[in-house]
């Protein structure tokens, strides 16, 4: 019975391989192309929005003309077109080979600037706050993260045409990461964890004093401290609350919710 199995499997192979052999050979219309003309359809698959065979020329560029500018054009250039698909962690690969390969390539500071954007571009998910996940799980990771890019790119290449985009986008995160810190706290505030509330408005206000969720993470500490019965730390916090903010609605006892931030890009 097993000879009989086995020979069986046998014929079967055989006859797969057979028909395999009937099928046209798959053929490969840009075999003998240049480098140029391979680039050129490669820009042209980009302009049209044909991201995935834009890919495939550019793949092909790299492999056949592996040396000169050609090459190091379509390495930066597949970065890009995984950033315009969506494709984060190829976009990201791709963009960490170039600056490892070309660390003084003269347009390096662009493939920063494309990192810090790539992680930019993933603060949906992690600053949609009207969801019903918990905040404290999020990690703003990609906002720090983008953040350190755009930082390398101002502080290398200060000159760089990237780099007063580049400067507003760190301040826009800074606010997004302190009104992250914010909305955590009185998530915990709410849940009567007052002693996590009041450590993590503390964070926003050592780590960024300078922004506005600031006022409001003063206001939550106050609140913290005097529902655990910490009067001394509680005067302390309103008495900063009131120097630095004497014109706060949370002095008159409003109420101000988290200003969207990350509704500025």
């Amino acid at each position: 019975m097993q000879r009989k199995f086995l020979n069986a499997a046998t014929l079967a192979l055989v006859l797969l391989v057979s028909a395999c052999s009937w099928l046209p050979e798959q053929i490969d219309e840009t075999k003998g192309w240049s480098a140029g003309r391979l680039y050129s359809e490669a820009q042209t698959d980009i302009a049209s929005g044909n991201y995935d065979n834009a890919i495939k020329n550019l793949e092909r560029l790299e492999s056949r003309y592996p040396f000169g500018t050609y090459a190091q054009q379509a390495q930066m250039d597949i970065a890009y077109v995984y950033y315009r698909q969506g494709e984060q962690a190829q976009a990201l690969a791709a963009t960490e080979r170039f600056i490892k390969l070309h660390p003084n390539h003269p347009n390096v500071d662009y493939i920063y600037y494309l990192r810090g954007l790539i992680n930019f571009n993933d603060k949906l998910s992690l600053f949609n706050f009207l969801s019903r996940q918990d905040p404290s799980e999020r990690d703003p990771k990609a906002a720090r993260e983008a953040f350190e890019a755009f930082k390398q790119l101002t502080n290398r290449f200060p000159d760089s045409k990237y780099a007063p985009d580049a400067h507003d986008r760190m301040r826009y995160l800074v606010n997004a990461m302190a009104t992250y810190e914010v909305n955590v706290a009185n998530y915990y505030y709410r849940r009567g964890a007052y002693l996590a509330a009041a450590n993590r408005a503390q964070i926003t206000v050592r780590q960024y004093p300078d922004t506005p969720p600031a006022e409001e993470a003063l206001f939550i500490m106050t609140r913290s401290y005097d529902a655990l019965g910490l009067d001394v730390l509680r005067d302390d916090a309103e008495r900063v609350l009131k120097l630095n903010y004497p014109n706060s609605d949370f002095l008159r006892g409003g109420r101000v919710k988290s200003k969207s931030w990350w509704n500025v890009f």
